[in-house]
């Protein structure tokens, strides 16, 4: 019977991460797909516990519920603007499981594994080590624990280079001659060590980039790990999220327009060639500001209105006043839309989320190529907390680290509103030029307060034409 029920609910349980992954394509599907994933999970675990090799759950039982209540007080209390990290943290998790699982297997069955089988174990460690630390690397630059600049040295990709030949080759030396002596451990230390020097050279601007990156190498490892421990669901789920991550990476390093060959190799995200003294000049230079009134009596009148939002309005979490704003601005016959960059915030889909939380119609959010033609004929474009995507020496500077990147073109509407809370440089460390155009408006503060204000001043115009 055991030997007909765990296949059955692996195949149920593989079938449903497809399902789930294919409804995760469109918001309206979004959230039916990923309970049906969380459905997934629940039937592969039930059925590794079913393996005859589990003969004591005295340790199993405890780790799971202590595992569930850890993920549920995450899920629950966490706040979205903190989801980056989290989600950090979910793939350094993942990786370290799939590493000790590996070292345990290792240990245990050295003298007997197969080519093959010892093949996917080193894959399994390798990459479970790299995204460990790579991850938990991120994870401080997304806190701030560690500096989010990018940090780089002389000759930092020969060391990467000969970091990760090293690793390969000590790996495959276990290949070939697998024994339980010091050239395991070795491995483990140079994987670790390469995921570090992974990802401490990115800076602010690619972090989406290697976010996804690193969900790829998590899945990798979960699939190597499948493989060695010949469990089916595991080799499903991990081709799956190594895939979809992947494909995610080159989306993003597209988006961005990065080389992905420098993303694999960590070689992107370096300092601004124009230094500190060229911000500062930057900053000196003269702006519009205004007030909740003055930006209200503007959007009074406009007839199409393009709302750009940002990371900034994902830390104040404003997403609820703004869509108030965008529902007024409609009463008075205003055609009001929300334009998303693929890198907005710091994780792709970040800004979808945020929107789709506050009740905003799918209908209104739109992607940047579905969009950015539509800004030339916008009356206002209301930029709340986003800046590296809005940029404009994007275009115009070639010593900028996000040259070439495609942005949002915010830039050619007839009147510009930029929500924030002053003048400093956005997470990819470089000045807007945005902000010191004619047509630009800056409305300075939290944007949830200035949204606020924007919302009973529009309130009152509307009480006056009543």
């Amino acid at each position: 019977m055991r030997d007909l029920v765990i296949p059955l609910l692996y195949l149920v349980s593989g079938t449903l991460f497809i399902v789930g992954l294919r409804g995760l394509t469109h918001p309206r599907s979004a959230r039916r797909g990923l309970l049906l994933a969380v459905l997934g999970m629940a039937a592969a675990v039930v059925g590794t516990l079913l393996h005859e090799e589990i003969v004591d759950f005295r340790w199993i039982l405890p780790a799971v519920v202590a595992g569930s209540l850890i993920g549920g007080a995450m899920a629950k209390y966490m706040p979205m603007t903190a989801m980056p990290e989290r989600i950090a943290l979910s793939h350094a998790f993942g990786a370290l499981a799939a590493a000790l699982v590996g070292t345990a297997e290792y240990y245990d069955r050295a003298q007997s594994l197969s080519t093959f089988v010892a093949t996917a174990l080193m894959c399994e460690v390798l990459l479970g080590c790299v995204t460990f630390t790579g991850s938990l690397m991120a994870f401080g630059k997304l806190k701030g624990i560690l500096p989010q600049r990018p940090t780089v040295f002389a000759g930092q990709q020969t060391v990467n280079l000969v970091l990760f030949t090293a690793a390969v080759l000590v790996a495959l030396w276990l290949v070939v001659s697998p024994q339980t002596d010091a050239r395991f451990p070795v491995l483990l230390a140079l994987s670790s060590l390469f995921g570090v020097l992974l990802v401490v050279p990115i800076g602010g601007a690619d972090m989406p980039t290697v976010i996804s990156l690193l969900n790829s190498y998590a899945g990798l490892s979960g699939a190597a790990m499948g493989l060695v421990l010949d469990n089916k669901a595991l080799i499903v789920a991990g081709a799956l999220d190594g895939a979809s991550g992947f494909l995610l990476s080159v989306m993003m390093s597209r988006a961005m327009n990065r080389s992905f060959r420098n993303v694999l190799f960590g070689a992107f995200g370096q300092a601004p060639a124009s230094g500190p003294a060229a911000a500062e000049q930057a900053q000196e230079r003269p702006v519009r500001s205004a007030g909740p009134d003055e930006a209200a009596m503007i959007l009074e009148t406009a007839r199409d209105v393009i709302i750009v939002p940002g990371y900034g309005l994902a830390v104040a979490q404003a997403q609820h006043r703004i869509k108030e704003v965008a529902e007024l601005l409609e009463e008075q016959g205003a055609r009001v839309r929300y334009a998303i960059h693929p890198v907005a915030g710091r994780m792709p889909g970040h800004m979808n989320v945020l929107l789709a939380e506050a009740d905003v119609p799918y209908d209104r959010i739109l992607d940047m190529g579905e969009i950015n033609s539509d800004f030339a004929q916008a009356d206002v474009a209301l930029v709340v907390g986003a800046n590296d995507v809005t940029n404009p020496a994007a275009r115009t500077r070639e010593d900028s680290p996000i040259y070439g990147m495609p942005i949002l073109d915010v830039a050619a509407a007839r009147t510009v509103m930029v929500v924030k809370r002053g003048m400093s440089a956005g997470f990819a460390g470089v000045e807007n030029e945005l902000y010191h155009l004619d047509k630009t408006l800056m409305l300075f503060g939290d944007a949830k307060d200035v949204a606020a204000g924007l919302v009973r001043e529009l309130e009152g115009v509307r009480r006056q034409r009543v």
